[in-house]
């Protein structure tokens, strides 16, 4: 202790001497632009339960792994890693798909490259919307130059088949856009029949599973998805910045066929197929992947595989069905009415009345160290949003971050009006 004390009371007088040395150098060379004193103090960041939409913690072996040290992109046994993450999405998606892989990049990534990849200029798409993350499908692919029609829903709402059917006869599109958990919103949209829809009209079948995977059933092949995709961060574990995606071979038969190429060679799944050995070929250069990402997504892969899917799809179910169940305890009123319609990862209540959702969510980050979020897009300002994702979705967090909302109420400002 008493050496910790001391260590912390000579930091200020480091850090000065530091700053001094620095601009003492600046007087005898050519740079005009000092070293920013912020940088000469060490990284100092809180500890926080993120019960968020996302990201979630990352547990002790999947933070080891991200802090291994480096190998060459080409390596061998980074690519073995690479094949053992394709092995892992195979699993996690419920694939044998051999065009499997992850991106270098957010699951947002995933979603511009499976538009970008899918569509050509003047090709039909209908996006199903009840969320941000249609929204955000529509633009951006009405960007890529394709004929966006958009098929709405009210935010808390999902599509049945008969609401799909009927988009699909007036619009005839190649591709639809569908999110499966939507996390603006805290729907879970039902898949089951959805593929062979699709396919009976011609059409594609395009699954945002970005804050599902892992936390809800979802099975690629069986229900017939031909381009999924899904990100680190959340039931995973892992920190953002890589994202698993596979393509059915409806979809790779597609992207064969194109006219032109993707507009992003970045994200030219041909390419990338290629450095991920997805088809057949010596494995060549297309860009520095982020290895250390790509070694904690192993690890967070290999933690579902251990877990079990169907251990961790109850898992979720049976904490958010507590949580749920603890908010109306509390007078609360949960936005998705339907219990079925619930996503097991992201509950949505409403804001309580008289209070005010940034007052309740900076209560609980300065006086419990427990994030939980506000609305986004369509329900921003109208919902709290509350994460149980992988490690996170336990039931001593349901009751903590319960206990903490409890304090929020009795101790945040109240309007009467």
């Amino acid at each position: 202790m008493l050496a910790a004390a001391q260590a912390a009371s000579t930091t200020p007088v480091l850090w000065a001497q530091l700053l001094g040395t620095a601009r003492r150098a600046m007087a005898t060379s050519l740079l005009r632009v000092c070293p920013p004193g912020e940088l000469l103090r060490p990284l100092a960041l809180p500890e926080r339960l993120l019960l968020g939409p996302g990201p979630s913690n990352v547990p002790r072996r999947i933070r080891a792994a991200g802090a291994a040290q480096l190998l060459g992109h080409m390596h061998p046994e980074v690519l073995q890693v690479m094949d053992e993450i394709k092995a892992g999405i195979q699993y996690a998606f419920q694939t044998r798909n051999r065009l499997s892989l992850a991106l270098s990049g957010s699951g947002h990534c995933a979603m511009e490259a499976a538009l970008l990849n899918l569509l050509e200029r003047g090709d039909t798409v209908l996006v199903a919307i009840n969320g941000i993350w249609g929204q955000r499908a529509a633009e951006i692919a009405g960007r890529l130059g394709a004929n966006v029609c958009e098929l709405l829903k009210p935010p808390g709402e999902y599509f049945t088949l008969q609401d799909i059917e009927q988009g699909l006869v007036q619009h005839r599109p190649l591709v639809l856009f569908i999110t499966h958990g939507e996390s603006s919103t805290g729907v879970l949209q039902p898949l089951e029949g959805l593929g062979e829809l699709c396919h009976r009209h011609g059409c594609l079948l395009l699954v945002d599973a970005v804050a599902s995977l892992g936390g809800a059933p979802i099975f690629m092949d069986q229900q017939e998805i031909d381009v999924l995709y899904s990100g680190s961060q959340k039931v995973l574990n892992a920190p953002p910045g890589s994202a698993p995606i596979s393509f059915s071979e409806r979809a790779r038969e597609k992207l064969l066929r194109r006219k032109t190429k993707p507009p992003s060679y970045y994200l030219d799944i041909n390419c990338l197929a290629n450095y991920w050995g997805c088809d057949g070929e010596p494995r060549r250069y297309h860009h520095t992947a982020p290895i250390n990402s790509f070694f904690s997504l192993r690890e967070g892969l290999a933690l579902l595989a251990e877990r079990g899917l169907e251990s961790s799809w109850e898992r979720h179910r049976a904490n958010c069905s507590q949580l749920c169940q603890g908010l109306l305890d509390m007078g609360l009123e949960l936005f998705v009415e339907e219990e079925k319609a619930r996503l097991p990862t992201i509950t949505t209540v409403r804001v309580p009345e008289g209070y005010s959702w940034k007052d309740i969510t900076a209560f609980l980050m300065d006086q419990h160290g427990v994030e939980i979020a506000g609305g986004l897009g369509p329900t921003a300002g109208k919902v709290l949003r509350i994460g149980l994702m992988g490690c996170n979705s336990t039931g001593d967090n349901v009751e903590r971050v319960l206990g903490a909302l409890r304090d929020a109420l009795q101790r945040c400002p109240r309007s009467r009006l």
